[in-house]
């Protein structure tokens, strides 16, 4: 059901809904940007809805809640272990197409690829979804051509309107008695999304392994500097390591971690015996963009990319994902020459 809902009415629901839940959006946290008095839109707890952004694009995606980025799981003593408490509360997260689609993705790989992970679906069983429209393209994104510039599957929508007010789609039984006991103005609500981006992209449909014999990765290896910053920031870059944090010399006491890890930094693929692979920065490119759009989609049936283009927009190098994709047909023509 569709509702037209002001400010005032939205924040009391927010206070009801905040008794269960916490409201997790994009918000901004001022000087917090990577540059001198810049500020950063990221994911964070919000009260009102003064506090969402939704004309900026958020910088870091809402995996933060889902896979914090050091994340304890148990605790562990000489004779036993005690398993890390769950957050108390439920939680209601407001997220983009590209995100709610990149939502899709985590849940295949932690709770669809093999047994179910533990500690992730114990937090994604307590949370909502509310859908936020887009009225347009951000810089970078590419969503449109991933096919992820429409979602259905979620509890309630919001677009914000130029005088301020919401128009909503509620899904949930229990908020649209809310709604309508508030005395909200019932209409037909479509969330709004995306037709058309700046930037397309296209995947080659005859696109192998083979692409991974292109010269074209060498590229890579003087202009990208192994940072990291395209992986911590992809909504569905989900790769973490174990560390165990002592307390006491001997070891007999503390607790095991699971952190971030990166496919792009130095260390992601040491061994045992002191070997790693892919040491070159051109080589962990590759094996990025092809787990994004050629491995998965083996496996699954559609790319692991959702196109919400965060990776561009945090490189500092000027790395371009989309335009690394592009070239891939390239890359095909160029290997098939030479064979």
């Amino acid at each position: 059901m569709g509702f037209h809902v002001n400010n005032t009415v939205l924040n009391t629901i927010f206070e009801t809904w905040q008794t269960e839940y916490n409201i997790y959006a994009p918000r901004k946290y001022p000087d917090g940007g990577r540059f001198s008095d810049t500020d950063c839109i990221r994911y964070g707890k919000i009260d009102t809805a003064e506090e969402i952004i939704f004309d900026k694009k958020s910088e870091y995606s809402f995996k933060e809640f889902l896979t914090p980025v050091s994340q304890t799981l148990f605790f562990f003593t000489e004779g036993e272990t005690k398993e890390a408490d769950i957050p108390q509360r439920k939680a209601i997260i407001f997220l983009r197409s590209c995100d709610l689609h990149a939502l899709k993705r985590l849940d295949d790989m932690y709770l669809c690829n093999g047994p179910a992970d533990y500690y992730y679906s114990r937090l994604r069983e307590n949370i909502k979804i509310v859908l936020m429209g887009c009225e347009h393209s951000f810089e970078n994104c590419f969503c449109v051509s991933m096919g992820t510039n429409r979602s259905s599957n979620y509890d309630m929508s919001i677009d914000r309107q130029a005088d301020g007010t919401y128009l909503i789609d509620c899904k949930d039984a229990d908020w649209e008695k809310q709604f309508a006991a508030a005395g909200c103005v019932q209409q037909e609500v479509s969330p709004s999304y995306v037709t058309e981006n700046s930037i397309t992209v296209t995947v080659p449909e005859n696109l192998t392994a083979e692409a991974a014999g292109s010269k074209m990765w060498d590229d890579y290896d003087s202009r990208c500097i192994n940072c990291g910053r395209c992986n911590f920031v992809c909504p569905t870059c989900t790769c973490f390591t174990m560390q165990d944090l002592f307390y006491s010399e001997n070891g007999k006491a503390g607790e095991r971690r699971r952190v971030w890890a990166s496919c792009m930094v130095d260390g992601f693929t040491d061994v045992a015996g002191g070997g790693s692979c892919r040491q070159k920065n051109g080589q962990r490119m590759r094996f990025k963009v092809l787990h994004k759009v050629l491995d998965y989609k083996q496996r699954n049936g559609y790319h692991m990319c959702v196109g919400c283009g965060r990776c561009d927009d945090i490189c500092p190098e000027y790395i371009s994902f989309s335009n690394c994709v592009n070239r891939l047909q390239d890359a095909i023509m160029e290997v098939k020459q030479n064979d």
